[in-house]
């Protein structure tokens, strides 16, 4: 087996085409668009390289065959905010096969050695924990647009080489249509009586407006996270713009008390359920026929599912039944419309039982279940799993 560092453009093809051959007889994967990967390792356009650094390998077999492909990175901001100097590992993909596996982990792990790291967490993405984070070992449905999937098998690669279980990730799934529990209608009804409440889906033509109120919440109910950074007024501005060609003004909702901005639930039509026609191709040298497809797909309302992209209530009306009072509002509005008929939400964390309260009030059963693990280099000292959030 030959391990290469990818530098070279049949490098790179080798990289992104694996899991195609992988992963065609597995008829829930769906190819990401190249650009959504390659992106990752450009710094021009991977902001993270700004303060921190990444490389990437393929690994052949000895006829020269591509068996297995990894990435390392570190991100200098958060490597130090935990017990031990932590880097990632992501992007993994390998056969079946104990000896590739292990040859992707030690690459890995020298690299981020040498660059005075103690441990690694993986798979994860060298940027936003929204995308690329964490292994599949539960619910192996269709993947949603930027999360990872993957083989059955590869839970095994990863605890037999010595990662253990750091947080489980949770995706939540429910149908659009059906009524939501009656404690909900409670909350509503009791947040209805005060006029101060009012809650709104956004307007495209305000999306200035909308991207501060998601920027002034985000930081109040987030920021104080373990690894997340106080979101800037450019960086919000980013996320809406990035949303602007395919959201749905009807299913973004905010709520404001005496117009404070004071809750969000961003929901979007799942991107995946568009893109899986399109081979891996959208933009960079836009490929018309991919072009055509997406626009086709999206006009004629093929995407029957919405994803849930964030939801963030301030702490000072946590648990005061805004949750259900929001989500209320949104139901009323989205339901009659029969656009969609199932809703799913990434990234609750195991680590944070009020959200996953909060989706199990909302009707959602847990449907996937990834796992970020941890390897610490000096297997003998004490493992801690990510800590609760109160």
């Amino acid at each position: 087996m030959t391990l290469q560092e990818v530098k070279t453009s049949s490098e790179i093809k080798d990289f992104l085409l694996f899991p195609v051959e992988l992963y065609k007889n597995d008829p829930n994967w769906i190819r990401p668009l190249d650009s959504d990967i390659e992106d990752i390792f450009d710094p021009e356009v991977n902001k993270f390289f700004r303060h921190g650094e990444c490389t990437r390998w393929v690994l052949y077999n000895d006829q020269g065959k591509v068996i297995g492909r990894v990435a390392a990175f570190i991100n200098k901001k958060t490597a130090k905010t935990s017990e031990y100097a932590t880097g990632g590992m992501g992007f993994f993909e390998c056969i079946d096969d104990a000896a590739a596996a292990k040859k992707l982990f030690e690459v890995s792990q020298k690299w981020l050695a040498e660059r005075g790291m103690e441990a690694m967490d993986g798979p994860i993405n060298f940027g936003e924990r929204d995308k690329w984070w964490g292994l599949l070992v539960d619910g192996f449905y269709e993947p949603n647009y930027c999360m990872p999937y993957h083989h059955k098998y590869y839970k095994a690669l990863f605890e037999n080489y010595g990662f253990k279980e750091y947080f489980q990730q949770y995706t939540y799934w429910r149908p659009v249509v059906g009524q939501l529990p009656e404690v909900y209608q409670q909350k509503a009804d009791r947040i209805a009586r005060d006029p101060l409440f009012r809650f709104e889906h956004i307007r495209k033509n305000q999306l200035e407006k909308y991207a501060e109120d998601f920027r002034y919440i985000y930081n109040k109910a987030w920021a104080k996270h373990a690894g997340v950074r106080e979101m800037p007024k450019a960086q919000a501005m980013s996320i809406m713009n990035q949303l602007k060609p395919v959201l749905d003004e009807e299913i973004i909702w905010f709520a404001y008390y005496n117009e404070e901005p004071t809750a969000f639930f961003i929901m979007i039509p799942e991107l995946n359920q568009l893109f899986k026609n399109l081979n891996g191709k959208l933009k960079g040298k836009w490929d018309i026929v991919a072009k055509l497809k997406f626009l086709y797909y999206k006009w004629t309302g093929a995407c029957k599912k919405m994803f849930g992209v964030a939801f963030g209530v301030i702490p000072e009306f946590q648990g005061r039944g805004l949750e259900g009072a929001i989500v209320m509002a949104a139901a009323k509005k989205i339901q009659p419309m029969k656009r969609y008929t199932e809703f799913e939400m990434n990234w609750i964390g195991d680590f944070n039982p009020k959200m996953m309260r909060v989706a199990e009030s909302a009707g959602g059963s847990i449907r996937k279940t990834h796992v970020t693990y941890r390897y610490l280099f000096d297997q003998s000292k004490p493992f801690t799993r990510m800590p609760m959030i109160d």
